[in-house]
């Protein structure tokens, strides 16, 4: 380090104080690529921000020559206010979007001109337009079904002609035939541009095109921003690592932070291979693992790293190992319940003694795989008086009580009223609803939680800001609004795993985990997308603290066939011990019915051992004989079908299945039976169709 960065350190003592040793020497690397592979819970958020602080303290850039960049605009609003604790102000903290959208707003007068195009809020009446016009269905499920099938491609940069070869490549699970698909999205993209209107993923194409092809906005860009800093760099997209690449331009001073373990939005055109290769682009990296779990009692360490030890095909770059470093704490709980309605009031009533026991509510998480598992939550919940918050329900700042509550703050601010920030905000929301005591319960006491929240951020900010004021107040609520970054209201919440990426718990109850849930069912045969749903059910573990709760019940409905298995994800999890692990037990070692025969290779005769290779009934090394025009007949059969029944195509027939009938053209319903996937119910109720459009392909 040169001389004058040394003594620039010595003006800023402590700034890596209570740094371990791994997050003190990522936080204090030198310029140039850094690569630090953070695993759950191990202060990944206070390492990036230790050392945006240590490069402006050292000296090597300047506070607002730095762009932070993360996932979401909570995760961004987090490193802001970590940020101005240790006195960085003006540093850049937001999502690729959010960024993208400051940019294209500055430079199009110059790579566009004339009026700027508002952003869309909601695609669907275009993308209901498009379908439209590719005589496709406009119902509701299909045009969410198409516009995130537009999203995949745009984050993927798959353009409309593109888009049939590429989809068909990969395998795409098609919400229609894939030239109507492309229909949609051509005319999707001619509509949207004749009403002069961007989407979300306009704003990181437009950004990217202005900065490679116009030079003097690249240089003002580059000139402007000297160091950049990317979080959760595991589910950068190929447009967002385009767009990254168009800000670096030849540079290289780049720190990127993320866990392939955590990789859970392959779905939406993420991948993990940016990070993995990291070290391939830029040899000469520094790299960081920091691996030390502050967030986990050792018991949820030790489950988690179970949990993803069982993956397979692991890159060597992505095998973090947890170290608990924690007091201990209790065993996590496993517990089997006859249907949903009796899993869902024992969640309840074990969220009733830990409330009891003194856990705060705003501490608890049920976690579920898809959002409709929601209301029986809900319903049990309401049942036993217990608040709650749905994650992804109405947002914070819509809510009627905080639009009145920040009209009268600015309202406040004019009047520059006497007092500290926090007697003054006080003072204000009392007119509104903020009593002394809070009220019993229902709607007024959500409406005085929601008043309480915002007299914490003033606290919040009279704690971290020297002098801090009203005016400062308010901006700060314009800021969190704009970020969609809200405090925290009291309230237990329920969350899909996907939404509670980035949070975490005391208490987390992960429920539903059932086959055909946890994994989800059109995963099924899919090595990969098995192996997605491992790393969202590992995510789900390292949410919690200390008490975890692993439920899953064996009907649906009371008094149903209790013909359900628990996820595959728990065998080897549940202490032998258990009462649980009888099933278990049962369902590993059989239950005196003679083993079923070992899967062969029809072409090799080789032994069968993953889920893809059994679905096919050929092993991985052995060449596909797939009969290209059938398959895209079966796509085009079972899209017909899921229209007729109103289902996802996956639950006619998954794309592993319809890859196995194009390879192995079954003549009967023997032949079509042996293929993995369909049973007697499949066959009643599809292999007529399935097997004359089989006979009909020649």
């Amino acid at each position: 380090m040169a001389s004058g960065a040394s003594s620039s350190l010595l003006r800023r003592p402590g700034l890596l104080d209570g740094l371990d040793p791994e997050q003190r020497a990522a936080a204090s690397a030198p310029r140039g690529p850094v690569c630090v592979l953070a695993g759950a819970g191990t202060g990944k958020t206070r390492t990036i921000t230790h050392r945006i602080a240590y490069l402006v303290g050292s000296g090597h850039v300047a506070a607002g020559q730095v762009l932070a960049v993360t996932y979401t605009a909570r995760a961004a609003g987090e490193m802001r206010a970590r940020l101005r604790t240790l006195g960085v102000e003006s540093a850049q903290a937001l999502t690729f979007h959010a960024a993208a959208l400051r940019q294209l707003r500055y430079f199009w007068p110059r790579v566009v001109g004339g009026r700027r195009w508002d952003l869309l809020d909601n695609k669907f009446r275009y993308v209901s337009q498009a379908a439209n016009r590719a005589r496709l269905s406009t119902e509701t499920e299909v045009l969410r079904d198409l516009a995130g099938e537009i999203e995949w491609a745009k984050a993927s940069l798959v353009t409309p002609d593109d888009y049939p070869a590429i989809a068909a490549r990969t395998q795409r699970d098609t919400p229609a035939p894939v030239l109507q698909v492309a229909d949609v999205y051509r005319h999707y993209e001619e509509i949207k541009n004749s009403a002069q209107v961007l989407d979300f993923d306009d704003l990181l194409l437009h950004t990217t095109a202005a900065l490679e092809e116009h030079g003097a906005v690249a240089d003002e860009f580059r000139d402007r921003y000297r160091c950049f800093i990317v979080d959760e760099y595991q589910d950068v997209t190929p447009l967002q690592q385009r767009l990254l690449d168009a800000w670096l331009g030849e540079r290289d001073d780049l720190t990127v932070v993320g866990d392939a373990n955590q990789t859970i939005y392959s779905y939406n055109g993420a991948s993990p291979r940016p990070l993995l290769e990291f070290t391939r682009r830029f040899p000469s990296a520094t790299v960081v693992r920091l691996e030390r779990d502050y967030r986990s009692t050792p018991q949820v360490v030790t489950l988690a790293n179970q949990v993803i030890g069982a993956s397979r095909g692991r890159p060597a770059g992505s095998r973090l190992k947890l170290i608990g470093q924690r007091p201990p704490g209790p065993e996590p709980r496993f517990a089997e319940y006859d249907d949903e309605a009796t899993e869902a009031a024992a969640v309840a009533g074990r969220i009733r003694d830990l409330l009891d026991a003194g856990v705060s509510a705003s501490e608890i998480a049920v976690l579920y795989r898809v959002n409709a598992q929601s209301e029986g939550y809900e319903q049990a919940l309401s049942a036993a008086e217990i608040p709650y918050l749905v994650r992804g329900g109405e947002r914070f700042f819509a809510r009627k009580e905080v639009r009145q509550a920040v009209i009268a703050l600015r309202s406040a601010v004019g009047r520059e009223p006497d007092g500290d920030l926090v007697t003054i905000v006080r003072a204000v929301l009392e007119p509104i609803g903020l009593t002394e005591q809070p009220p019993s319960g229902g709607a007024a006491k959500e409406r005085w939680d929601a008043l309480l929240a915002l007299v914490e951020l003033a606290e919040e900010l009279a704690a971290s800001v020297e002098d801090a004021d009203l005016p400062r107040y308010v901006a700060d609520l314009d800021q969190r609004a704009a970020a969609q970054h809200p405090p925290t209201v009291e309230g237990v919440t329920l969350a899909s795993l996907h939404a509670a990426k980035g949070l975490e718990w005391d208490a987390v109850f992960l429920v539903g985990l059932a086959e055909g849930t946890v994994p989800i069912q059109h995963a099924d045969g899919d090595d990969a997308a098995i192996e997605e749903e491992r790393r969202l059910f590992y995510v789900g573990v390292t949410r919690a603290r200390e008490h975890l709760s692993l439920t899953w019940a064996l009907s649906r409905t009371p008094g149903g066939r209790r013909n359900r298995r628990r996820s595959r994800f728990l065998y080897g999890l549940i202490p032998e011990d258990h009462p649980a692990a009888r099933v278990a037990r049962s369902q590993q070692q059989g239950t005196g019915k003679p083993a079923p025969a070992k899967a062969r290779c029809r072409v090799c005769g080789g032994p069968l051992m993953e889920t893809m290779e059994i679905k096919l009934s050929r092993c991985g090394k052995c060449p596909s004989n797939v009969d290209e025009a059938l398959l895209e007949r079966l796509r085009a059969w079972r899209a017909e079908r899921s229209r007729d029944l109103k289902v996802p195509a996956f639950v006619v027939f998954t794309d592993a299945t319809l890859v196995a009938i194009a390879e192995q053209r079954p003549a009967d319903d023997s032949a079509l039976v042996s293929i993995s996937g369909i049973g007697a119910s499949k066959l009643e109720r599809f292999g007529a169709e399935v097997l004359e459009v089989v006979r009909s392909a020649g």
